[in-house]
């Protein structure tokens, strides 16, 4: 067992008992990549419209969040979240069909890792 103050930070999500890992979709060039980080903020922007409030809930700095989204946006031709400039009220951003779908496919491979980690945790004793 990691010490306290590294259980925080351990990678990954816990799949199943003693088993932790993670999961990017990574670009041809292997240049970029989308984590669970990232689905998390994109998540967020869809729920919210906005990435500022997004970057608060997730308690990461606006910097950090438009970082984020400058990249997981060079993943493919069309961006996975649009940006529009506001006025008075502020910008909004909207999470783009093809960001909707790339966040879909990764629940879905999450989800089979899930599984498959689960399956292989019960043949092992359930132990890690």
């Amino acid at each position: 067992m990691p010490k306290k103050s590294r259980q925080n930070r351990l990678p990954g999500e816990a799949y199943a008992p003693g088993i932790h890992a993670r999961l990017w979709l990574v670009d041809d060039a292997g240049e970029h990549y989308l984590g669970v980080g990232k689905v998390r903020l994109m998540e967020a922007i869809d729920e919210l419209g906005s990435i500022s409030h997004a970057a608060r809930r997730l308690g990461m700095s606006y910097k950090r969040a438009w970082s984020l989204i400058q990249e997981v946006n060079q993943l493919e031709d069309e961006p996975y979240v649009a940006k529009e400039v506001g006025g008075a009220g502020g910008g909004h951003a909207t999470v783009t069909e093809t960001g909707r779908a790339a966040i879909a496919r990764y629940r879905q491979l999450e989800d089979d890792l899930r599984d498959f980690l689960i399956q292989r945790a019960r043949k092992r004793g359930g132990r890690g």
